[in-house]
């Protein structure tokens, strides 16, 4: 039958199955572009349909096309494997695996068990493995475990309180089953401060400090040659980015056409994947890499799901999206500073529905004990952001020129932060989606953060020996296509300075973030009742008269391009006039004396 793992050509080509698709699917199926979307999963192109936001709808269209044969017999996903209860004998005895002495923790560093068991058989599936550690103050959290490799077995928790820990293991293997143990959390290394968390529209670490998202993409950066990687990291450190979306699997797409060293699961694209064993080495340098992330500050947005893909890894099934994810969240969720991605572009991942959403979510959820952020990206429809599961809305543009713009009305609708991971790219190239300018991109952040929210940046700037004109000499290796919204390397654009002034603003309010303020119809307010700042975007008045509530301000003109302040002479009450250059990207901030 005719199913979301269809392409859209053999459904055209079905004339009983066409007839279905012009009915569902008329802007599509009728339509002169149709060849392009030949090769398309039909479970992708329903994301291009706005009929087909209802679920009721896309039932009733799978349902219509699962009575049209279309002669294909597809091999089924692979199937769920339970770990092997005689996977060790009674001659075994229990909790006899080796156990690596635990190395003083620092608070909210990875606090980890190191086991030298068994290597007989898979490892990855035979052996269940968990962890139940006991606080300095008696509370205690279960975490699991996974192999390493080499008769590694690890398991790993958030050291989140100092003091005196101890653990006892649980295993199907008897060697590992019952090790008990202690461990020491010493005081935070610098600069660390725990997990971000919800702070009603904002984000707060776990020890109170504030944490504002002004966020970069480089979703492959992690797959690509180690010299790249490392100029990546120094970039990162000379920027104002506190955070990176990136994937663990890696990405096919424009600009994306070299291959990995090596992939999560063990194998290659020529040899294929062995989806039952996992590849350590893979892991271990992702891991180094959330690291290096957080000793910069920068939190890692990890997505564990896309729909670019070569290699298979977008349609796993079932039984393997579940084993990948419980290894991904087990190895990572100790990391303080991980936030997860279900997914980059949910509806672009034609093999899943919301139901499949619904199961991995619970699945991240029920393995991850820190309790990290997560949310789920959009390509086109938004995904239902009040589940309870959600702790941000993390969107994408809606419109190839608004998007910043509705960033009070996402809060009102959904009562959570909104992160707007992606509002197209600083760039140059044909895309849409990857060629506005870097006023546009500062615009964009600014028109986001008065209105309360957070606005990601990525740039796509063409290497000048593809055509464009970008300098690419501080790009390090001999690849042509290193653009930093895939690969990393350098930032080339003009953007990123304008947006660290625009932290260093949001710095200056009295909690570090501004909250959406009454404001006037062509000039939007954020701040705080006492401290508030008005955008002007691509308006450029000569003056702009403002009334000023109780008491004596202050006001400064703010020009948000060229990075300057400057206060008015002496303080202001009521109705006070307040002379501009005439320029677009320009502010004004206006504080009480006194608060």
């Amino acid at each position: 039958m005719f199913d979301r793992r269809s392409t859209f050509g053999e459904a055209l080509d079905n004339p009983a199955a066409r007839a279905i698709l012009e009915r569902f699917l008329p802007g599509i199926a009728a339509s002169p572009m149709a060849s392009q979307f030949r090769d398309g999963r039909l479970g992708s192109l329903i994301a291009l349909a706005p009929s087909l936001e209802d679920p009721a709808a896309r039932e009733e269209l799978w349902s219509a096309l699962a009575d049209v044969g279309d002669g294909v017999e597809r091999p089924p996903y692979a199937p769920a494997i339970d770990p092997d209860p005689e996977y060790e004998g009674e001659d075994v005895p229990r909790g006899s695996a080796g156990l690596a002495p635990v190395p003083e923790t620092p608070l909210w560093g990875v606090l980890e068990v190191r086991l030298a068991g068994p290597t007989h058989g898979n490892p990855f599936v035979d052996v269940e493995l968990s962890a139940v550690w006991t606080r300095p103050d008696g509370t205690t959290v279960r975490t699991g475990g996974f192999y390493d490799g080499d008769g590694m077995y690890v398991v790993r928790t958030l050291a989140d309180a100092e003091g005196a820990w101890s653990f006892t293991t649980q295993a199907t293997a008897r060697s590992l089953d019952g090790v008990l143990g202690n461990a020491v959390v010493i005081g935070p290394a610098e600069g660390a401060h725990g997990p971000v968390r919800v702070d009603g529209f904002h984000f707060r670490h776990a020890d109170g400090t504030r944490h504002r998202p002004l966020g970069s993409t480089a979703y492959a950066w992690t797959h690509q040659p180690e010299p790249l990687q490392e100029q990546t990291l120094a970039t990162l450190a000379d920027s104002p980015f506190t955070k990176l979306r990136m994937c663990v699997f890696p990405k096919s797409y424009l600009y994306n056409a070299n291959e990995p060293a090596d992939f999560p699961f063990h194998g290659s694209l020529a040899d294929g994947f062995d989806l039952t064993r996992f590849d350590p080495v893979h892991f271990r340098r992702l891991e180094q890499r959330i690291a290096q992330l957080g000793a910069l500050g920068i939190e890692a947005d990890l997505i564990l799901f896309h729909a670019y893909d070569r290699w298979g890894f977008a349609d796993l099934g079932p039984a393997v999206d579940d084993r990948y994810l419980r290894y991904v969240v087990r190895r990572l969720s100790a990391f303080a500073n991980v936030w997860w991605s279900m997914a980059n572009e949910y509806d672009l991942l034609w093999s899943k529905d919301e139901s499949d959403w619904e199961r991995l979510a619970a699945i991240v959820g029920a393995e991850d004990p820190v309790e990290h952020l997560n949310s789920i990206h959009n390509c086109r429809p938004f995904y239902d952001y009040s589940q309870p599961w959600i702790t941000h809305v993390s969107i994408q543009r809606v419109d190839v020129y608004r998007t910043a713009e509705n960033t009070d009305e996402w809060r009102a609708r959904w009562g959570k932060p909104v992160v707007i991971d992606e509002c197209a790219y600083e760039g140059d190239i044909d895309q849409g989606w990857g060629n506005i300018t870097g006023e546009e991109m500062t615009r964009r952040f600014w028109e986001g953060a008065v209105r309360g929210g957070y606005v990601g940046h990525g740039e796509t700037y063409l290497p000048a020996s593809s055509g464009g004109a970008t300098d690419m000499s501080r790009t390090v290796g001999d690849d042509p296509e290193v653009l930093w919204w895939s690969k990393g390397g350098a930032l080339h654009g003009s953007s990123p300075d304008r947006i660290r002034f625009l932290d260093q603003l949001l710095a200056e309010a009295p909690d570090g973030v501004w909250d959406p303020q009454t404001g006037d119809w062509d000039l939007p307010w954020g701040g705080t009742d006492t401290h508030r700042v008005g955008y002007f975007g691509f308006n450029r008045p000569q003056f702009r008269n403002i009334m000023l509530a109780d008491g004596e301000w202050t006001i400064d003109v703010i020009d948000t391009w060229n990075m300057t302040v400057e206060r008015l002479p002496g303080t202001h009450h009521g109705t006070t006039r307040v002379d501009l250059p005439g320029r677009q990207f320009m502010a004004l901030r206006a504080i009480r004396v006194g608060d």
